[in-house]
């Protein structure tokens, strides 16, 4: 007598339709992670603290840096004369910016990322002149160095200076530290780290003996005003996302004191 034999019931067959579309999320399953790019990016060519072109290091350089390597990009800097980052983006040498320097580049394709580090600008004056400037009528008569950009920036406070032809930008920025100790300009525009920097650089390296200086606000703090620009919105939302991480990590207030110590903002 045989033994009984049992048959298992088969399954149902797939259709077609199903079939296809299991291939699909097994093939993008499989499929190799997210893209990874090298980004090259227009930065200043001298702006210590914040890019030292020479180590390729700084403050920016290593913020921007970290948030693109968080999803797998990595930073390729070049640089540029202050002025010339924004013409770098327009004409295609390189995929990102570090500024639009006060213009805005979206007809140019740009899609602006988050505020990766933040500058304080002010005038600063020599204690000495005993200057009060609070509206832009207290500028006339007095001479102002500043950084590339600025008058696009701050046409308002810097336009009627710039055309009496009492107004210079400077891309190297020790010279407005030298420049106003010297008496040859009456104001100074810089962020607040900067000219403290090149202060301090200029005493230990050149023996300069810095007089007292105050800094005065001049226009409310709007870190909108300085943003990366990119290409591609996929890396730039890629960026956004990795400087998200530096900042609820911990790890981008660990940059800044990296460079600046206890003054650091909080």
């Amino acid at each position: 007598m045989k033994p009984l034999q049992r048959t298992l019931p088969r399954p149902p067959a797939l259709s077609c339709a199903l079939a296809c579309a299991l291939a699909s999320l097994l093939a993008a399953l499989c499929a190799a992670p997210a893209r990874a790019d090298q980004v090259s990016m227009a930065f200043g060519e001298k702006i210590p603290p914040f890019c030292f072109p020479e180590t390729n290091s700084g403050i920016e350089l290593e913020v921007i840096g970290e948030a693109l390597a968080f999803r797998g990009h990595t930073l390729r800097p070049k640089y540029y004369p202050f002025a010339r980052v924004p013409l770098a983006f327009r004409n295609r040498d390189v995929a990102a910016a570090m500024s639009d320097l006060g213009q805005d580049m979206r007809a140019e394709g740009a899609a602006y990322g988050d505020p990766a580090v933040f500058y304080d600008n002010v005038f600063i004056t020599l204690k000495a002149r005993h200057l009060s400037i609070r509206t832009p009528d207290d500028l006339r008569g007095l001479t102002v160095i500043a950084f590339p950009g600025a008058a696009k920036r701050y046409p308002d406070w810097l336009g009627a200076v710039q055309k009496a032809g009492h107004y210079s930008e400077q891309n190297d920025q020790a010279l407005q530290v030298l420049t106003l100790n010297r008496g040859r300009y009456d104001v100074a525009l810089s962020d607040r780290n900067i000219f403290q920097y090149f202060t301090l650089l200029l005493s230990r390296e050149k023996g300069l003996q810095p007089k007292p200086t105050e800094e005065q606000e001049f226009v409310q703090f709007n870190p909108m005003d300085y943003r990366p620009v990119f290409r591609d919105k996929k890396i730039r939302d890629d960026f956004n996302a990795g400087l998200k991480h530096l900042k609820d990590s911990g790890r981008y207030q660990a940059i800044y004191r990296k460079y600046l110590g206890e003054a650091a903002p909080r």
